[in-house]
């Protein structure tokens, strides 16, 4: 499994975009973008990736949620190289798989575990690769640097189911990637939703959302 952030031009904001590729690039490796973002640099990038030969630069695009920063560009994408476009849910125009929570699907050629993670949005997901050790995690927030917010059950759950994963590095939809003590870090921060409950902060606060830093 190989990982590119395409780089983009910097004078649109837009998520980051990667591109997963299999290890030697084989005709049955599913060429996968997760997220498409809204800068048109991208096509530029994908025109110099080591796609390989006899496939389509991009054969299925992810979305880890369908805020406009990450999938403005899924027309473009769909007219340009016909993917098959997977969502969690079908508000974007086009989309041919809904996922669920628990799905799987094969990326480069690894396989990506659908993990549904409320906290951002209702129609967040993380994707993980088990083989690799490698999350993608949109913006849903993982870092948590404080215990004095409320969160929801549903994003506490889901950050539990996340700390039962062994994750060694983690793609964040904006900012860098966290390579090291990734374990250590999503358990410190379910350590933090736990001592908010503790404290008497509460969980089913439905009107604040989760505030964290990525760093």
């Amino acid at each position: 499994m190989r990982v590119l952030r395409l780089e983009n031009s910097g004078l649109i904001y837009s998520c980051n975009v990667y591109l997963v590729l299999g290890d030697w690039s084989k005709i049955s490796d599913v060429n996968t973008l997760v997220d498409v973002g809204r800068d048109p640099a991208v096509f530029d990038a994908l025109a110099l990736a080591p796609t390989g030969v006899g496939k389509r630069a991009v054969e299925q695009v992810v979305l880890t949620h369908e805020h406009f920063d990450h999938v403005e560009l899924v027309g473009a994408i769909r007219d340009r190289f016909q993917p098959t476009i997977c969502a969690f849910r079908g508000g974007v125009e086009g989309v041919d798989r809904v996922l669920e929570d628990g799905d799987e699907l094969r990326a480069g050629d690894a396989t990506l575990e659908v993990l549904h993670t409320p906290g951002h949005s209702s129609d967040s997901v993380c994707f993980y690769c088990r083989e690799a050790g490698v999350l993608f995690a949109g913006d849903t927030p993982l870092l948590l640097q404080s215990s004095d917010g409320s969160y929801e059950a549903d994003y506490a759950a889901a950050l539990e189911k996340i700390c039962k994963r062994d994750i060694r590095t983690i793609y964040f939809g904006h900012g860098e990637p966290l390579v090291e003590d990734c374990n250590t870090r999503l358990r410190r921060s379910m350590e933090i939703v736990n001592e908010s409950v503790k404290h008497g902060c509460g969980m089913l606060n439905t009107t604040k959302k989760v505030n964290c830093d990525v760093v």
